[in-house]
């Protein structure tokens, strides 16, 4: 049976993605010096350089940590998912039978 998964905090993945990029050790060693896989860190260093962005675009000098409004997460990168109201139906196009010859009654007399 395998044992539980560990947890990492956001500040050990943040120090372990910039000690990645500084390059000044290898990606194994920094998996074997942290006791880590290495694909994790590759993952955690794209994370951090994909948010990097995050960090100068809202243009605030806040303390806090970037992307967080009033103790909510903003994700500019997504589009709000279903309606605007909780039970809201999203109402598109109504799909279209795909045009078989012969599956419709001619209009023409």
């Amino acid at each position: 049976m395998a044992g539980k998964r560990k947890s990492h905090s956001a500040a050990f993945k943040a120090q372990v993605a910039l000690a990645a990029l500084k390059g000044d050790k290898t990606i194994n060693e920094l998996a074997s010096q942290h006791g880590v896989h290495p694909t994790l860190i590759h993952g955690w260093k794209k994370q951090l350089l994909t948010g990097a962005e995050a960090v100068f675009a809202s243009g605030a000098k806040g303390t806090g940590p970037p992307g967080r409004q009033d103790d909510r997460v903003v994700r500019a990168d997504r589009p709000p998912q279903g309606g605007t109201r909780l039970g809201e139906k999203k109402i598109g196009r109504p799909r279209l039978r795909p045009s078989v010859p012969g599956s419709r009654p001619s209009t023409r007399s």
